[in-house]
């Protein structure tokens, strides 16, 4: 065996690899072949496993760059207050990234957003602000917050997640090189949650400016009013969005699909049930695009999901039966008939 594979074949250099601060441990998360996922055999299945970042997902990238890019360009310096929106994960992110720079941050979440996630950003030194608006258009009453709030505090920068370019600048040099390098630049699809659509804007930036073949695939929750959809009612957060942002504007991708928070629920489930992979809501809807793509590409494909987050945040959702029985109108057992049964354990190929 070699001295840079361990007892489970997986190359170690990447383990390895020494970092500078918690901040230098974002990214070269892992890709993982998934091969008990498709109950169809030729489609080959990859997933990025977000969560695996210092702060738990994917917006760590984009927290991180954000800043750095500021800082950098001195738009910010010693004794600014950063203000942004979020539903949770980049709210995570900035107060890693915030707390590591010494500055100070005030987060706007709304009431979707998952306990976990506040009180992570209050541990890291986040003054929290939580919305709660009559309105279904939450992000709007969240960004009017924002607003309010940069005009009354002096020295106040505003990252503004949804049409900075540093966000998708963070996944095409970040996200999408590590899986490009990872496959030797060989993948056919690549899926994709969408929320302020950095990563699938920076994906699709990577793809083009690399002259891959590769064909992306949306996936927008039902009730998201990104890409032309109809605003609705939706139950679980950092997936979709209320209102197009100025990034989703510039988005490209090869198809789209829209998935209700059901969908997401049993993706997640499935995800569990078949791979042992415990991941967040909109991976979960994302595994569920996979399915319903799947009859329908060519046999050889090879495919890469990105799963943002992981699933302790949505313990008491996505893995709550009684909040899917009452939130979502799905019992117990109608929810096992639609998860279905565990995929039959294989013989792990031969390394």
């Amino acid at each position: 065996m070699s001295a840079s594979v361990d007892v489970l074949g997986h190359d170690v250099r990447d383990a390895q690899r020494p970092v500078v601060g918690v901040l230098g441990a974002i990214g070269h998360t892992p890709l993982v072949a998934l091969r008990r996922y498709l109950s169809r055999a030729g489609v080959e299945v990859w997933a990025k496993l977000e969560a695996s970042n210092p702060g738990g997902s994917a917006k760590d990238r984009s927290a991180a760059r954000m800043l750095q890019d500021a800082l950098d360009c001195r738009m910010i310096k010693a004794g600014t207050t950063v203000i942004e929106s979020t539903s949770g994960n980049l709210g995570v992110g900035l107060a890693q990234a915030c707390r590591y720079h010494g500055l100070r941050l005030i987060c706007v979440v709304d009431v979707r957003a998952h306990a976990i996630s506040v009180g992570t950003m209050r541990a890291l030194g986040a003054d929290v602000r939580v919305v709660d608006s009559d309105s279904e258009d939450l992000l709007a009453a969240r960004l009017k917050l924002v607003a309010e709030l940069v005009s009354s505090t002096e020295d106040s920068f505003w990252p503004n997640q949804y049409a900075n370019l540093s966000n998708p600048a963070a996944h095409a040099e970040g996200t999408m090189r590590e899986i490009d390098e990872a496959l030797d630049g060989e993948l056919d699809y690549l899926f994709v949650a969408t929320s302020t659509t950095g990563t699938l804007r920076g994906c699709r930036d990577y793809l083009c400016a690399n002259d891959r073949a590769t064909k992306v695939v949306a996936v927008d929750a039902v009730g998201s009013a990104l890409f032309g959809g109809l605003p609705g009612s939706r139950q679980l957060p950092g997936f979709g969005a209320g209102v197009q942002s100025e990034l989703s504007l510039g988005a490209t991708f090869d198809h789209l699909l829209r998935v209700s928070d059901l969908d997401c629920v049993v993706g997640c489930r499935r995800l569990v049930e078949r791979e042992a992979v415990f991941a967040g809501a909109s991976s979960g809807g994302v595994a569920v695009a996979l399915e319903r793509l799947a009859g329908a590409l060519p046999s050889g494909s090879r495919c890469a999901m990105i799963l943002p987050d992981g699933g302790a945040g949505y313990l008491d959702t996505v893995y709550d039966d009684e909040w899917v029985r009452s939130a979502l109108h799905c019992p117990p057992e109608t929810l096992a008939e639609k998860v279905g049964p565990s995929a039959s354990l294989r013989e792990p190929a031969a390394r």
